[in-house]
Parts: C-alpha cells; sequence; structure tokens
C-alpha cells in the first residue's frame, strides 16, 4: 500500500514522499525497511533518528525527519488503525461443532459459531455472529448479545445478560456467587446470591477476571468499559460508561464506580465505596467512602500532589530520624549541664 493511500485510510497528511510503499506495521525500535511506525510523546523523538521504518506516524512536524512522516491529531489511534488493516483477525467459520453441546431449547442468531467442547445451556440466547471458544460454559436463561468473542474457558453463569461486541478472555468468570455471609450461632451461614450480572454493550474483559453475581438486583459494567487481567468485582458493584481497570484491581461489594474512572494496577476498593466519574485512582492505592473527582494516590487514598510529596519526604525519614536523634542527645547534655 502506498504511504499517500494508508494516508487518505487514516485521514492523516504526508510529510515527504508519498509514493513509499507500506507493507506492515511495527514498533519503533523494532521497525524495518516497509515497516511503518509511530511516536505518541516528545520523549520518544529520539527514536525516530535511530529507527528503520520508512514512516513514522507523528503529531507534530518533526525538522530533519529521516523518513517520511504521517501527521494525525492521535498517533497512537492511527497506529491501532493501521495495525488492523495490515493484520486482519481471521473470522472464525460459522457453524456448531459436532462436538459442543447445545441445549434444543437454546436459540442462536445467524452466524454465531460454537467450537468443540462448549456447553450452552436451556433458554440461553446468543446474537448474530457471535463466536463460542471452546470449552466455554453458557448456563441457562442467559443472554448474549450480537458478535462477542468469548474465548476458551470462559464461564457465563446463568441469567447473565451480555450486550453487543463484547470479549470474553480465557478463564474469566461471569456471574459467580458473590462473597457473602452472615455469622450465626459459630457458624458463616451462606446469603443466597440470586442476582444477575449485566455486561453492557462494548466491554472488554480480560483474562482469568471474575464478575460476581449480585446477591439480589444487578452487578453492572457500563457500556464501553475495558477491564485487564485478573480484576475481582464484587456482588452488586455498578460501574459506569468507559472506565478502565487495570490488572488486579479488586471492587468490594455493593461499590459504585463512575464514568471514565481510571484504578491503576492493584488498586483495591472497600465495599459500599463511591467513587466519582473521571476519577484516576493510581497503583497500589486504596479507597474507601466517597471520593470526589480528582487524582489520588496511597493507601488509604490523599490527593496525588500531596502523595507525591509525601513519597520524597519518606525517603528521607532515615536521615532526619539520626538528626533527631542527635538534638536529643545534645540537649539532654545541654539539660544535664545546666544541672549541675
Amino acid at each position: 500500500m502506498k504511504l499517500k493511500e494508508l494516508a487518505e485510510i487514516l485521514g492523516g497528511s504526508v510529510i515527504g514522499n508519498p509514493e513509499v510503499e507500506i507493507t506492515g506495521a511495527a514498533g519503533i525500535r523494532e521497525a524495518q525497511p516497509g515497516q511503518i511506525t509511530f511516536v505518541s510523546s516528545p520523549r520518544y523523538l529520539k527514536h525516530l533518528f535511530q529507527t528503520k521504518a520508512s514512516c513514522v506516524i507523528v503529531k507534530d512536524n518533526v525538522e530533519s525527519a529521516p523518513a517520511p512522516l504521517l501527521k494525525v491529531e492521535n498517533p497512537q489511534y492511527a497506529f491501532a488503525r493501521a495495525l488492523e488493516l495490515f493484520y486482519p483477525r481471521q473470522a472464525a467459520p460459522a457453524g456448531i461443532s459436532d462436538k459442543a453441546v447445545v441445549s434444543p431449547k437454546a436459540s442462536l442468531g445467524p452466524g454465531v459459531t460454537v467450537m468443540p467442547f462448549a456447553y450452552i445451556g436451556d433458554d440461553a440466547v446468543i446474537g448474530e455472529g457471535t463466536v463460542i471458544a471452546p470449552f466455554v460454559f453458557i448456563g441457562e436463561r442467559t443472554r448474549i448479545g450480537c458478535r462477542c468473542v468469548l474465548h476458551p474457558q470462559v464461564t457465563v453463569r446463568e441469567e447473565v445478560i451480555i450486550g453487543d461486541r463484547v470479549i470474553i478472555h480465557a478463564g474469566t468468570v461471569i456471574g459467580a456467587d458473590g462473597f457473602g455471609y452472615v455469622f450465626e450461632k459459630g457458624e458463616h451461614y451462606k446469603i443466597p446470591q440470586v442476582g444477575g450480572v449485566i455486561i453492557e454493550d462494548d466491554v472488554e474483559i480480560g483474562a482469568n477476571s471474575s464478575v460476581d453475581r449480585a446477591t439480589i438486583g444487578n452487578t453492572v459494567v457500563g457500556r464501553g468499559t475495558k477491564i485487564d487481567n485478573l480484576v475481582q468485582i464484587g456482588h452488586n458493584v455498578k460501574i459506569g460508561a468507559k472506565s478502565i481497570l487495570v490488572a488486579q484491581v479488586a471492587i468490594g461489594g455493593s461499590a459504585e464506580i463512575g464514568s471514565y474512572v481510571t484504578l491503576a494496577g492493584q488498586v483495591g476498593i472497600a465495599d459500599h465505596a463511591l467513587i466519582e466519574s473521571e476519577t484516576i485512582i493510581a497503583a497500589r492505592s486504596g479507597a474507601s467512602g466517597a471520593v470526589r473527582k480528582g487524582v489520588y494516590a496511597g493507601a488509604p487514598i490523599i490527593p496525588h500532589k500531596d502523595w507525591l510529596r509525601a513519597s520524597v519526604l519518606f525517603g528521607k525519614l532515615p536521615e532526619m530520624s539520626r538528626k533527631l536523634r542527635e538534638l536529643e542527645d545534645r540537649l539532654h547534655t545541654i539539660e544535664k549541664g545546666k544541672v549541675q
């Protein structure tokens, strides 16, 4: 594909030779002649002068660039689209494997793919073009929308509702019982978990994550939210639209997370917490109670700018402690001299 053709598809303008042939895409350090790469931040511009790529996607003009440039508003987005163009995913062949177990009471839309050893229970509904990989379990009365992909060994328990274009990666469990017990007469008595789970459109859930069913009502993951691997979402949690949950986030039961929230790796959210929309919580932080819109870090969380100052002070504590002991010793010596 000529660079000028690619520029038209990506909505960018070419700086340099528009006739360059582009055959693939790669990272800026690994790229070879014929490939396109990108620079998303000024701090990576130094790599532009070392790359072997035939074109670099940039946001701003770069003087004396050694390769043609493709100028766009969002280089990372343009690169993602280029990857889709040069490395398209092969569609799974539609049809139901004779090695799958599909209830005669289930309803499958046109173009559905059910691979070997998958199980689909009674009264389940699968929308058009959805792909069910091997060893997927879909429970009774579950509804899955159109053009979804459920990767191997995904478990979707009974009466779960999943929207359109949802991707669920291997090993994830949707609709397991919430962790609910009441202590009575020396025993932990299990509270029946009779609610459901609603996963809205365009959600993606990473591998080996869990979204627990509600005790009553529904656990809800909002439209366009993206969830990384190894994330735990407790019963009755409500997550708004287009939030980001990074690896090993854990959210306690009945917490409410707003829209456009970012929870970085290993963040813990206590049960019944309320996180306002557009909040960012840094990695390995812990939050409870009501959290107003802002940027936070630490456990328990504090405003991120305060956490940065506190981190600097924490590194100085050994030296401060030594100086304090020296001052105490000098003061003790002075006081002892006065007494004598």
